[in-house]
């Protein structure tokens, strides 16, 4: 039975056959985007229909034997009720007539209840809030961490100058009490070099006087 026959089955129950076209469509259209968000749709009596997270294995190539990796994944699966597995298995017989297969659900269970389309609507809208702020986040401590970083780098660019500059101050200090040293040399030199010369010239005065004694003592003699 294709899409079109089961929807020449129900046509009768529901008035026409577009009146049936549409059910199958939206008890379909429901069940599938319910599954693709991750809930799990259970029919008693029926079954169930839940998203099964594969992970990521690897598998033979039937034709060629090569193995083969496959990646993660998600597929759907229906397990089937112990209702429908007691009529498949022939434990149960099937209702005769107008009679329904599947268990009915007990009065009251379906009134104040949210539809199922609005209730995936609800957990996509969740899951999107969700991933919004996630993504927030990430780019607010991304943030923080830049400015942490540049901070940081600031301050180590100015601590090593600042440690230069010392260093700088340090060796210009060692450098000048060098300098007025060497300063001080030379002018105790220069003053020093004069008064040799000054010793140096006093000498031939004393010559001089001598040489006048030995002239006074010879004109004494001729005398």
């Amino acid at each position: 039975m294709n899409k079109a026959q089961l929807v020449e089955a129900i046509a009768d129950k529901l008035g026409g056959r577009q009146q049936a076209a549409d059910a199958v469509d939206a008890v379909l259209d429901a069940v599938v985007r319910a599954v693709v968000a991750g809930d799990r749709v259970s029919v008693t009596g029926f079954g169930s229909f839940e998203k099964v997270d594969r992970p990521a294995r690897y598998a033979r190539n039937p034709q060629t034997g090569e193995r083969v990796r496959v990646k993660k994944t998600s597929v759907p699966r229906f397990r089937a009720g112990q209702g429908f597995k007691d009529l498949v298995s022939g434990s149960k017989k099937l209702p005769k007539g107008d009679e329904v297969a599947v268990k009915k659900a007990p009065k009251g269970s379906l009134s104040g209840g949210t539809s199922t389309r609005s209730t995936v609507k609800k957990a996509a809208a969740k899951k999107a809030t969700a991933a919004k702020k996630a993504t927030a986040a990430k780019k607010a401590t991304a943030k923080k961490t830049t400015a942490k970083k540049t901070t940081a780098a600031v301050k180590k660019t100015t601590a090593a100058k600042k440690t230069t500059a010392k260093k700088a101050t340090a060796t210009a200090k060692k450098a000048a009490p060098a300098k007025k040293a060497t300063t001080v040399k030379k002018a105790t030199a220069k003053k020093t070099a004069p008064a040799k010369k000054a010793v140096a010239k006093k000498a031939p005065a004393k010559k001089v006087t001598a040489r006048k004694t030995t002239a006074k003592k010879t004109t004494a003699r001729k005398k």
